[in-house]
């Protein structure tokens, strides 16, 4: 079982790490739409610029992008502020979609359960995007294989995972599986500070598909 992770004393977080179903998870996003950009910014919640950085430096930002696990739009606002135009979102939360549309980063926003198959089809986007989701209690590591399928041949995914369930929660085992089968190259595992006035770090996790 991993360590629970700080959450510096947020209600809305401590239940959201501690969801144990979709409904859940759901409905407490839902609940926290409102106040969860505020709520972030005092968590010092800086994974969004730091993912948004390692896809510009990795591919061209005139392509088509998915940010998958969207919530309230923060890689999606970082992104367009380094020129990307073409952005589409996918999140669990209608709540949150909401205030993902305020930003005006997005091209489409929809609902999605990550922890099952996009409707997209193989091969679609340039790049994939998922800061924030693969956290205790949220999506498993399951969600990397469908990630690489619909982005295109040497396209590149950008996912944030908590340090503390990178092993425990079997992700290091699947990206080891989808490189040792020639899906992927692994460009990037390193650990960079998440949440930093919590002191929680994530490993930023860049996975390149191989034609």
């Amino acid at each position: 079982m991993a360590e629970r992770v700080s959450t510096k004393g947020n209600p809305h977080l401590q239940r959201v790490y501690a969801s144990t179903s979709v409904d859940e998870t759901r409905e407490s996003y839902d609940e926290w739409a409102a106040t969860y950009d505020h709520d972030m910014l005092d968590q010092e919640y800086v994974a969004p610029a730091l993912v948004a950085a390692e896809v510009a430096r990795r591919v061209d930002l005139s392509g088509q992008f998915l940010d998958a696990g969207c919530g309230s739009g923060a890689v999606g606002i970082e992104l367009a502020k380094l020129g990307a135009k073409a952005i589409d979102g996918v999140d669990l939360s209608p709540g949150m979609l909401g205030i993902a549309r305020k930003a005006g980063a997005y091209r489409n926003l929809e609902t999605a359960d990550l922890s099952k198959r996009l409707r997209f089809d193989e091969n679609s986007y340039d790049a994939l995007v998922c800061c924030g989701t693969l956290t205790q209690g949220h999506v498993g590591p399951q969600a990397l294989s469908e990630f690489v399928r619909v982005i295109k041949p040497d396209g590149v995914v950008v996912a944030t995972v908590l340090d503390n369930i990178w092993a425990s929660g079997g992700y290091e085992r699947e990206v080891q599986r989808l490189d040792s089968e020639g899906l992927v190259h692994v460009e990037s595992t390193d650990a960079h500070p998440y949440r930093r006035s919590a002191n929680v770090f994530a490993r930023v996790v860049t996975l390149r598909k191989r034609a």
